[in-house]
């Protein structure tokens, strides 16, 4: 490993503010806030590609309610578009900011304070990079799936052009369960660092815009139906 990865955990709090550590957590955990857009090009690209038809994820079936489980928005297409995606951003954002220390801003390399002595230190740090994308990438489509549940069980499925009307299911789940893949799996990094929680909380508050402006994004690159 390079010598600027930190051996140790030097504390976060004289180099983040109220300001500067909710675009830092957004830059750790980019992998998870834009898997959602890889699950898209997944649904649309590995069809095309393999000529496999997309597979929705709950298989067509619904529950007692009369209603889907997911609905065939939750394809396991996506989901393989989503963890490979997200593995490959990661790898990016490593790369872009591996000679970055704590002082230096927020674009901070994800992989700080992590070695060859952690579970995830497959493939060197390239590969470790990946692996850490992509459970990043698994936690955003735990929590939208789980989002897409509630919606269904609330009667809010979408319909057609409809929206669901529930733009806070359609958000913040995936966010949380990013944060918890990653706090919980990389606790020796610098994303599943602790003192980042507060950041987090921050980013939650404008997560609901920043996941509208990317899917009025994907509508505009016609990888959506619908601009939500």
């Amino acid at each position: 490993m390079p010598s600027l990865f930190l051996s140790s955990n030097p504390s976060l709090e004289s180099s983040i503010s109220i300001w500067s550590g909710p675009l830092l957590v957004l830059w750790l955990y980019l992998p998870g806030y834009l898997a959602n857009t890889a699950a898209m090009l997944g649904g649309k690209w590995i069809p095309q590609l393999t000529g496999i038809e997309p597979k929705a994820i709950d298989g067509g079936r619904r529950l007692g309610d009369g209603f889907r489980i997911l609905g065939d928005g939750k394809t396991w297409n996506g989901l393989i578009g989503a963890i490979i995606g997200a593995g490959l951003l990661c790898i990016l954002t490593h790369s872009l900011s591996e000679n970055h220390l704590v002082e230096n801003g927020i674009f901070l390399d994800p992989l700080i304070w992590a070695g060859p002595g952690d579970w995830f230190w497959i493939g060197g740090e390239w590969g470790a990079a990946f692996i850490v994308g992509a459970f990043l990438g698994l936690g955003c489509m735990i929590g939208d799936c789980t989002g897409s549940f509630v919606k269904r069980r609330m009667g809010k499925k979408r319909e057609g052009d409809e929206s669901s009307e529930a733009p806070l299911l359609d958000t913040l789940p995936f966010a949380i369960c990013t944060f918890v893949v990653g706090l919980f799996l990389f606790p020796n990094t610098l994303v599943g660092n602790m003192e980042l929680i507060p950041s987090m909380f921050g980013l939650l508050i404008i997560t609901p815009i920043i996941h509208r402006l990317t899917n009025m994004f994907g509508y505009w690159l016609g990888l959506k139906e619908v601009p939500y």
